[in-house]
Order: C-alpha cells, then sequence, then structure tokens
C-alpha cells in the first residue's frame, strides 16, 4: 500500500514525470518498527497470549494511517503519533499483568472519573476544527475525547461488578439498580452533549453485558423494542434524531443537503466497485469528514468490495478471538471482559460501517484501530492490551459456565452484522453502482476528466462542436459553438451533466467502444477509463448559424431534419446560453428567466395550437374523402374566445388558402368529417399526446402538446411519403483499429400515412413557384402566445428531402414564417 501511495501520481496522470510521494514512509517506519518490537515482546513475555490479536490490529491500525495519510498528509502524521502513543501504551501495560485487577478493584473510582470527565465538557468543552459539539477536552494542541474511553470503562465496571455476583440467580432487577444508575447518569451526559452515537454504543452495551452476565434472551428483546420506542419518540420530539432517521429512510430526496454525506459515501462505494480504484486514485475526499467518520467509505472506493471484505474479515477475526478467549478465561470478571471488548470493536463497527452503507442511522462514532483520532485509536489499543493479558492466563481450567449460548448467540448476531455489511457493500458497489455513479450530483466523472481526455463532439463534416484541451491533470472542455449549448449541453465538476454530454457519456468517457478487457485493464491498472472516443452528429454547423442568427432573440426553436433518414441538422433552441462560462453564471443560469438551460426542441411541451393542418388533411385523403364545401367563416369563437387565422385576417376564403394559414373553422370542419376516433388514432400515430378527447379542442390543438421534435418527424411524413423517420442525432464514433463507425437508429421507421395521401397533403399545400410547402398554426392564449411553422420539400425533389418545425414564443406567427423559409431555404439552396 505505501508503494502504491508513492507512485499514484504517476499512475493517475500517466506519466513518470510527476512529483512522488514519499512523506507517509515515515509512519511505515514507525508503524512497522513498533510492530515489531511489541511482537518481539509478547513472545518473550507473554507467550501464550492470543496469536491473532495483534497481527489483527496492528494491520488494521496501519491501514488506517495509510488511508489517512493519503487524504490528508498532516492528518496521517498525527495519526501515526498516536500510532506511536498507543504502541507507547501498550507496551508499558504489558510489563504489568495486574492491571485488569487493578482496574476491578477501584472501578467505581475509574467509572466516576470518566464520567466526571465528560461532564467537564460542559464547562471545558472544545473542538478540535473550531466548531460543532465541543465534547473534547483539549491543550496545547492535544485533545481528548473523555467519551471514548468512558466506553472501556463502562464495560470494566460493568465486567466486575456482575462478576462478584455471579452466578446471578433470583432479585434479579435489584441487582441491576447499581448499574442502571451508573449507565443512566453517563447516558443523560450523552444525550445533553447531543452525542447519540455513542448514546447508542453505550444502550447497546449495557444490554449485552447484561445478557452474558444473566444469560436471559428477555434481556435483549426488552432493550430491542425499548431502543425502537426510544428512537420513533426521538423523531417526532428531538430534531436531531428526525434529521438523522429522515436521511437513513431517503435520502435522495435532500442530496445536496442534509443527506449529502450519505449519498456521498455510496457513491464513494460504488466507485470502488470490485477491485477499487486503487490506493490514491480514488476521490475519497469529497467525502465530508472521510478521515474519520466514513474512513469506511475511503477504503471502499480505493480498495474495492474485496478490500473491504477484508477489512470486515479481519474485525470478525478479532472479535471471535475475543469471546474464544472469554469461553477459556479463568474467572468471571476475565470472561466477561473479553466479552465485553469484543463487544465493543464489533458493535462499533457495525454501527459506523453501517451508517456510511446506509444500512444503519448515520452515528458519527469512529471505525476502532482505523479512524483517524487519539482518544479513540489509545481506546483501542488499552483495551487489547488487556485482551493480550487475559488470554496470556488461560492455562487453568476455565471458571464454571452455566450456559455457554450467550457467548455463542453474541458473536454469532455479530458475525450476521458484518456479513450484512458484506452484502450491503456489494449491493451498491456492483449491483447499483452503474445507477449511482451516473447521478448528476457525482462529482468523480468531472474529477475523472481532469487526468483522462474526453471524446470530442464533430458535426457531419467533422468540423469540431466540443472538444477537451489541456495535459493531464488540468484537462478542460471547451466548446466551439457555445450557442449549441442548450442542445450539446456541459460537463462540470459543479454543475454535473446535460444534453448530450450526458447522453453520449459512455463513449466520451471511454466506457463504451473499447473492449471490454481492454476497459477493465486500464481500470486495473490506473483506476481511470480510457481516452474518450470522439463522437460525429448530424447537425451541419452552418445551417445552425443560420438558424441561430434568424431566431435571434426570439424564444423559441427550430428543427430541420432529412425527412428519409431523420437526421437532425439544426436543432435550436433559443434562449441559450455559453457552456464556456459555467464557473461564472451558473448560479445565475439555474433561476434564469427565460429558461436558457432548457432544450426546447426537445424538452419543450407544447400546445399544437392550430398546426394540424398537413395531417388532418392527409389523413382526410387517406379515406378517400374530398375536401367539404368551404364553411362560411375562417374564425372560430367557443366561450367567448375568439380563434383567428394564424398569419392574416384577410385570408380568401378557399381550402387553398386557409389550411396554409391555420385557420380554425377550416380546421375544425375537417375534424368533424374524420370523427373524433380517427384523430384519437392520428394523434397516436404521430407521437402526441393528448389530455382531452373533446372533438373541437383537438380539432384546435388546445389539448394536444408535443415537442418541436416530435412536430418536425411528424411533418418529416408529409415530405417522406406518409413514413415518420427515427430521429437521428448521433451518425458515427470513432472506435480505434475500426475507425468511424455508423450507430444505427434507435428505433424503426413508422407509416403514419399513405404515400398518396402524403403527397396529395404536400402538394396542396405547396407554395406558390416554391419547392416546398408549409402550414402555419397558433395559440391564443393570455398567459401563452405562440406559433408554429411546419414545412418541407415536396415529392419528387431530387435533392434531400426536408422537414422543418420551427416553433416561436410570441404573438407575431411571421417571425416563425421568416425563421422557417430562411432555414428551408439555405438547405434547399446550399
Amino acid at each position: 500500500m505505501g508503494i502504491g501511495l508513492t507512485i499514484s501520481p504517476a499512475v493517475r496522470e500517466q506519466s513518470w514525470q510527476v512529483s512522488y510521494r514519499f512523506d507517509h514512509w515515515t509512519g511505515i517506519l514507525i508503524w512497522t518498527a513498533l510492530s515489531y518490537i511489541t511482537h518481539r515482546h509478547i513472545e518473550r513475555h507473554l507467550p501464550d497470549a492470543d496469536p491473532y490479536l495483534l497481527p489483527v490490529a496492528a494491520i488494521l491500525s496501519g491501514w488506517g494511517m495509510i488511508s489517512i495519510w493519503r487524504l490528508t498528509s498532516t492528518f496521517g502524521l498525527r495519526q501515526a503519533i498516536w500510532i506511536a502513543v498507543g504502541f507507547g501504551a501498550l507496551l508499558a501495560g504489558l510489563r504489568h499483568n495486574k492491571i485488569p485487577e487493578f482496574l476491578r478493584k477501584y472501578k467505581y473510582i475509574w467509572l466516576t472519573s470518566g464520567l466526571a470527565l465528560t461532564a467537564l465538557t460542559f464547562a471545558l468543552g472544545s473542538n478540535p476544527i473550531g466548531s460543532g459539539p465541543r465534547l473534547w477536552l483539549g491543550c496545547c494542541g492535544i485533545y481528548l475525547q473523555p467519551s471514548e474511553p468512558l466506553k472501556l470503562l463502562l464495560v470494566v465496571y460493568l465486567s466486575s461488578y456482575f462478576a462478584s455476583r455471579m452466578p446471578i440467580s433470583g432479585r434479579f432487577f435489584s441487582l441491576l439498580v447499581p448499574t442502571l444508575l451508573l449507565t443512566g447518569v453517563a447516558l443523560l451526559i450523552l444525550l445533553i452533549q447531543r452525542d447519540l452515537g455513542t448514546a447508542s454504543i453505550f444502550i447497546i452495551l449495557y444490554t449485552i453485558m447484561v445478557y452474558l452476565a444473566s444469560t436471559k434472551r428477555r434481556v435483549l428483546i426488552l432493550s430491542t423494542v425499548l431502543l425502537s420506542g426510544l428512537g420513533l419518540a426521538g423523531y417526532f420530539f428531538v430534531d436531531i434524531i428526525q434529521y438523522r432517521l429522515t436521511s437513513w429512510f431517503n435520502p435522495w430526496q435532500d442530496p445536496a443537503g442534509r443527506s449529502y454525506q450519505v449519498i456521498q459515501s455510496l457513491l464513494a462505494v460504488a466507485n470502488g466497485g470490485i477491485f477499487g480504484r486503487g490506493i490514491g486514485l480514488g476521490s475519497p475526499t469529497l467525502v465530508p469528514v472521510a478521515h474519520s467518520d466514513f474512513i469506511f467509505s475511503a477504503i471502499a472506493e480505493e480498495t474495492g468490495l474485496i478490500g473491504s471484505l477484508m477489512l470486515l474479515a479481519l474485525i470478525g477475526i478479532f472479535v471471535t478471538r475475543c469471546f474464544i478467549t472469554a469461553l477459556r478465561a479463568d474467572g468471571y470478571f476475565q470472561r466477561l471482559l473479553t466479552a465485553g471488548l469484543g463487544t465493543y470493536v464489533g458493535v462499533q463497527s457495525i454501527v459506523i460501517i453501517g451508517g456510511n452503507l446506509r444500512l444503519l442511522p448515520l452515528t458519527g462514532v469512529t471505525l476502532p484501530f482505523v479512524s483517524y483520532g487519539g482518544s479513540s485509536l489509545l481506546t483501542s489499543f488499552l483495551a487489547l492490551m488487556l485482551l493480550l493479558q487475559i488470554s496470556n492466563n488461560t492455562e487453568g481450567d476455565p471458571a464454571p459456565l452455566a450456559k455457554a449460548a450467550p457467548y455463542l448467540m453474541i458473536p454469532t448476531i455479530l458475525g450476521a452484522g458484518l456479513l450484512a455489511l458484506a452484502l450491503a457493500n456489494g449491493w451498491w458497489g456492483i449491483i447499483r453502482s452503474t445507477d449511482l455513479l451516473s447521478r448528476y450530483d457525482n462529482p468523480r466523472r468531472s474529477i475523472a476528466d481532469l487526468y483522462v481526455p474526453r471524446g470530442s463532439l464533430f458535426d457531419r463534416r467533422n468540423q469540431p462542436i466540443a472538444y477537451t484541451e489541456g495535459v493531464s491533470g488540468s484537462y478542460k472542455r471547451v466548446y466551439t459553438y457555445p450557442e449549441l449549448s442548450s442542445i450539446i449541453g456541459y460537463t462540470h465538476n459543479v454543475y454535473g451533466q446535460s444534453g448530450l454530454e450526458a447522453e453520449l457519456d459512455p463513449y466520451l468517457r471511454g466506457l463504451t467502444g473499447y473492449p471490454a478487457s481492454q476497459i477493465w485493464l486500464q481500470h486495473l491498472l490506473y483506476g481511470s477509463p480510457p481516452p474518450g472516443l470522439d463522437v460525429r452528429l448530424s447537425l451541419d454547423i452552418s445551417l445552425q448559424q443560420q438558424a441561430d442568427k434568424l431566431l435571434a432573440n426570439t424564444k423559441g426553436s427550430v428543427v430541420l431534419l432529412n425527412a428519409k433518414t431523420g437526421e437532425v441538422l439544426v436543432m435550436a433552441s433559443h434562449p441559450t446560453f455559453d457552456a464556456n462560462r459555467l464557473d461564472e453564471i451558473g448560479e445565475e443560469l439555474l433561476s434564469a428567466v427565460g429558461a436558457p438551460l432548457l432544450n426546447r426542441a426537445t424538452q419543450g411541451q407544447y400546445s399544437a395550437g392550430t398546426s394540424l393542418s398537413p395531417f388532418l388533411l392527409a389523413e382526410l385523403f387517406d379515406t378517400g374523402q374530398e375536401l367539404p364545401t368551404f364553411p362560411r367563416k375562417l374564425f372560430f369563437e367557443h366561450n367567448e374566445q375568439l380563434f383567428r387565422c394564424t398569419l392574416r385576417a384577410d385570408v380568401a376564403p378557399a381550402w387553398e388558402n386557409a389550411l396554409p394559414a391555420g385557420c380554425p373553422q377550416p380546421l375544425l370542419t375537417l375534424a368533424e368529417i374524420l370523427s373524433k376516433e380517427e384523430i384519437i388514432k392520428l394523434t397516436q400515430k404521430l407521437g402526441m399526446q393528448v389530455n382531452n378527447q373533446d372533438l373541437e379542442r383537438m380539432a384546435l390543438g388546445q389539448s394536444i402538446n408535443l415537442t418541436p421534435l416530435t412536430m418536425a418527424l411528424a411533418a418529416s411524413a408529409i415530405s417522406n411519403e406518409g413514413v415518420i423517420p427515427s430521429a437521428q442525432l448521433t451518425l458515427a464514433v470513432d472506435i480505434p483499429n475500426q475507425g468511424w463507425v455508423i450507430l444505427p437508429p434507435q428505433e424503426q421507421p413508422q407509416i403514419a400515412f399513405s404515400a398518396s395521401g402524403a403527397n396529395k397533403a404536400a402538394q396542396f399545400l405547396q407554395v406558390a413557384e416554391k419547392p416546398y410547402w408549409e402550414s402555419m398554426g397558433r395559440l391564443e392564449q393570455i398567459e401563452n402566445q405562440l406559433a408554429w411553422y411546419l414545412g418541407g420539400t415536396l415529392p419528387g425533389w431530387q435533392g434531400t428531402p426536408f422537414a422543418i418545425v420551427v416553433l416561436a414564443e410570441t404573438d407575431d406567427p411571421s417571425i416563425a414564417q421568416e425563421v422557417g423559409q430562411g432555414v428551408l431555404e439555405a438547405a434547399i439552396q446550399p
């Protein structure tokens, strides 16, 4: 691990010309030397001590130190110093084998002193970071959290108290009164401090110690019910409990607020996968307090499921050896103490790791031997000292044991808890990893973009639209035509991803397109995917510029399609923004008037208004019917609302003039001939949404909603002999050793009309002396004014068949017509 951390900068940047990390070797040398010295001391002076306890504790502490050093060198050095203090205390304690008896003899003094120190934080408490709960006593830069050793002193007190009354029989409750009093005082202090994590550990420790001493299973049941009841009551009456339980029940509800820590922890686990990113190659610093409360998620991200299982296995071995030592102990006190210490390590580990994995509510306690913190680490080493001394004195006959069941059940329960943690780790790290890592609030993707070049986006003529520039560690995304930002989107470390950048992310990030073995090997060696692949789009920048110029400051959208293939040649959405300036304008965009982040072409839902003429006409011709007698009037009045022609008021009273102009009464006449059922079927074929099946409302488009892209696909059927193509915005991807590989359409073309019906409709709507047809429509509401322009090439057109739709959020329909005709004529006559 030390070597991995040293070379991690070279691996991350895939270059040997980097600054390597060597400072952590100081900690490794301290840890190695003290581990070896302690091992030799135990071999000489405690030859019968359990052979697994020290190696497991040493590995856990060393692993934690490296993980902390990887996060921050300052805390890593401090942890190395505390490891030295811990080993020093361990060696000093091992020279005096009467310490367990000394603690037993003065149990009341020790526990009272611990309570007094903890209570002293009310008056003299501080916090090392300068803010937050004042749970520490500090002086001269050294801090002690009294609640940490208080756990150890509580186990010592309960072990001594119950051992002196073994075997327990009769008057069981009266025996608990002194322990309930002292434990209650401790809980009261912790609850006032709002240290709910430590309070929950105390309750669980007390329950298990009582069960081990009494062998009464109902103690576990009653305590479980009591703890659940307290949690339920706290949810309704205590804000911090409600806060944490809400974050546990549904963290997705507020991922950037109260649930931020949990969400980022799960993202770290998901990012680790099976093998992990590699030491120094993940992004565990994104998880708040990763060096302490969330050390497990930091380890899981860089060592993966395999590393997590190894860590859980080490904890399981430690707990198991504690209970084996308990069963072999030659005294009641020694038995209860070793079992209690094993329970302390096991329970606290399960509680904090469970919070990291959302298996349990977040508590904020430390992971024994692993997390940063002098108080926690020193307490863990003192517990190890007691365990080693007791395990060295198990040569005699074990103390009488009326029932062995409690000493088998508790490690079984703890083992089941560790197994549940392993399954939860696999759930988030493997099964749910893809979903989690694709979340918009996962900044790891943007961080990876700093080190791995992202693929470029090109238009159909290979003109760059978006590309990556810079060197490894400082790559930057550049957008050459910012007017396309609403469509192309962005990839950003704060605002996530949107648009095509999000949709094509697997290709652009190198997660798709390479052989699976190459992607796996790249992840294994470098903790990152291969370089991203270039993608060619169907857009034509020259036509796109024409559309943006014509649409100018008008709110709306333009979509130009190849009516036969469905290729999107133009997709404009106004207002737009500049994705190159997200750092400057990102916050403003979130609440900007006009919603510039919205891609109106694909995301905007608009009423069809009086724009359905081409489709009603083609459907009428499909049925073999002819146009009826022209209605007496052009406008339509309903519920005191007047519906007018779209383009002008002086339309000549004839079908060939009224239908292209979007006059409402002729539309309604066609609808009445076709019937309501046929119109509903028509809208379904065209992909339109109907929210009210009233004939008049459907005919006038009042109850029909759709996007401009959907309207453009429908218009394509008029210019493509009745066939609706599949929209295609992505043409090809440049795959290594294969070149540009054509991407097939995602859907199959759909037949909407017969060729004769569509052709006849197009010819009927032809613009005089022009090779294209057009039709207009509008929606007139006080709060919503918009105009539609639909057009396309005529049947028999020898060039590329086109279909265009313009949606203008304005009360002036002529703007939509000018934009539509301008873009269509530019496409027809390049």
